[in-house]
């Protein structure tokens, strides 16, 4: 739409000063987004127990990364690396095929 051009005034988001209303968010500190400050560093589960191998008919282990309802937890999560991820994400296919961990939770079927 050539030639069209919005009214600031009537803008929502911005205030009296002509600055844009960041809501709840707080003001960013202009680095890509949350700061780290405060973050506290996850640890290497695979590697620090010296699990270089996720076994599939593990349940024990495998059902630490999976919620309640039966999805497997985000890599963000866990603090586990992406290729753990993508190991863990096979053998808890696998087990699942073989019916050693569910689909879906009990309470969702």
């Amino acid at each position: 739409m050539a030639g069209y051009r919005r009214d600031d005034s009537q803008d929502s988001r911005r205030d009296r000063d002509g600055d844009r209303d960041r809501g709840d968010r707080g003001e960013r500190d202009g680095y890509g987004g949350r700061g780290g400050a405060g973050r506290q560093r996850r640890g290497r589960r695979f590697t620090d127990l010296k699990l270089y191998e996720i076994d599939y008919r593990n349940e024990r282990l495998l059902r630490k990364f999976i919620s309640e309802r039966g999805k497997l937890l985000p890599r963000r999560t866990t603090g586990i690396s992406a290729l753990f991820q993508r190991r863990l994400t096979r053998a808890v296919k696998r087990a699942r095929h073989l019916a050693l961990l569910p689909f879906v939770a009990e309470t969702y079927k």
